[in-house]
């Protein structure tokens, strides 16, 4: 195999990330204004206060009429539960899906207050390791809704409801899936004090970079489809590392899993709501970072990348921004590709420009690492999923949207019709 040549590259330049007080912003460098991540004062304290999640069941509320009816309906109302941030609800089986609706309201633990009834998306089935991996056939993994991020709340209450399966009023509706579970997650606070006796920092900025490398060529010589002989990659934006979102290391499974290569990029969005503040969006992570490994069962956050609303950029999956990381996020399509998820709901609201120009950054930075062009297709073998067989060669375009690869709204309506300036631009940064 011809040996790639980098022509240049960038060292890694650390700095500590900075967090609030409920008076001041302390920037971490690089970021300014609306673009600064920081959290609230709990999280400036000299050791990290570790997270939690309440994991409680849900009980039947309407049952299905004659003996051992199924129960078409399922919830619960707690205001005592200890303070949470994040919610959604699991179940035994990940193969199960949930037919029906799932809506929860909260207290508001400073007010008081309860919020208005939200939904929680419940098509979540497309996300996370491929059939047959050592993640996926673990024996921990779980189906689940997507987490809503819902601020600090000290109450909840929950219903979930089977669809009726036929326009028939008396049809009995689909089941439920067994083992329903509310969970509440507390993403803890984390500490920065930690970052500066361990040496590092929160921010890995650019400094030099691989601007055009040496790929090797495929059998006759011509490049490979989506590829250049000689290939351009943009340059590397700041990534807020895992240490600087917080991220609890000792949640995931030790050691690393890669794949060969990163042909596609596939974005996502979160589905967890659009009313978090830039500021929060660290804690955001912690949230399904948490949610992903103790309620899904995955090995790790399952992005490998993600971006907030101000256009930050944060580290995802462990195992090294530059690498082939396998993440759990494109069901079936895992392998050979790199998700990156942009922090939202973005079905009817749009995404903010600072989001977009992050992706197409890190996309023009990361798919050029690999000799990918952003505006190229290219094919992916299908692990097996609802849109395509196991086995299944599948033409992509080298930046697709969630929904490409399988049946679901992920990214978003309002996303996805973002891809093509994402493609443009990425495809500008890498000086195409």
């Amino acid at each position: 195999m011809s040996r790639i040549r980098s022509m240049r590259r960038y060292g890694f330049l650390a700095s500590s990330i900075g967090v609030t007080c409920t008076a001041a912003l302390a920037l971490a460098p690089g970021l300014t204004g609306s673009r600064a991540s920081a959290e609230p004062a709990s999280a400036t304290g000299s050791a990290a206060v570790p997270g939690s999640t309440q994991s409680l069941p849900l009980a039947p509320l309407i049952r299905d009429p004659g003996p051992g009816g199924a129960a078409r309906e399922q919830g619960l109302r707690r205001t005592d539960v200890r303070h949470f941030s994040l919610a959604g609800v699991v179940w035994d089986d990940p193969d199960a899906e949930l037919h029906g609706t799932v809506r929860i309201r909260t207290r508001s633990a400073a007010t008081g207050a309860w919020s208005g009834w939200q939904d929680l998306d419940t098509h979540n089935a497309d996300h996370g390791a491929d059939p047959g991996t050592a993640e996926r056939t673990s024996g921990h993994v779980h189906g689940a809704t997507a987490p809503l991020w819902v601020g600090d709340c000290d109450g909840v209450d929950v219903r979930v409801r089977a669809d009726a399966g036929s326009r028939d009023p008396a049809a009995r509706p689909v089941p439920l899936p067994a083992g329903l579970r509310l969970e509440l997650v507390d993403p803890g606070t984390r500490s920065p004090a930690r970052g500066a006796a361990a040496g590092g920092g929160g921010i890995s900025a650019p400094g030099r970079e691989d601007t055009e490398r040496e790929l090797p060529a495929p059998p006759g010589g011509e490049p490979a489809e989506g590829r250049s002989a000689r290939a351009p990659v943009g340059p590397r934006p700041g990534i807020v590392t895992r240490h600087g979102w917080g991220a609890d290391e000792s949640l995931r499974e030790r050691g690393f899993v890669y794949t060969q290569k990163v042909k596609v990029a596939f974005v996502h969005h979160t589905a967890s709501g659009n009313s978090y503040t830039c500021a929060q969006a660290p804690a955001v992570i912690r949230g399904i970072y948490r949610y992903h490994v103790k309620s899904m069962g995955w090995r790790d956050i399952g992005y490998n990348f993600l971006v907030d609303k101000c256009g930050n950029t944060y580290e995802g999956r462990a195992g090294g921004a530059a690498k082939a990381v396998l993440g759990a996020h494109t069901m079936g399509f895992n392998s050979n590709s790199m998700g990156v998820a942009v922090i939202g709901t973005y079905g009817t609201t749009k995404p903010s420009s600072a989001a977009v120009t992050a992706v197409a950054r890190l996309t023009a930075w990361k798919l050029g690492l690999y000799g990918m062009n952003p505006l190229g297709k290219t094919y992916l073998t299908s692990g097996g999923g609802n849109l395509y067989q196991k086995g299944k060669s599948v033409r992509l375009n080298v930046i697709s949207g969630h929904r490409d690869g399988l049946a679901t709204d992920c990214p978003g309506q309002q996303l996805y019709g973002k891809l093509g300036t994402i493609r443009s631009a990425a495809a500008r940064y890498q000086g195409r």
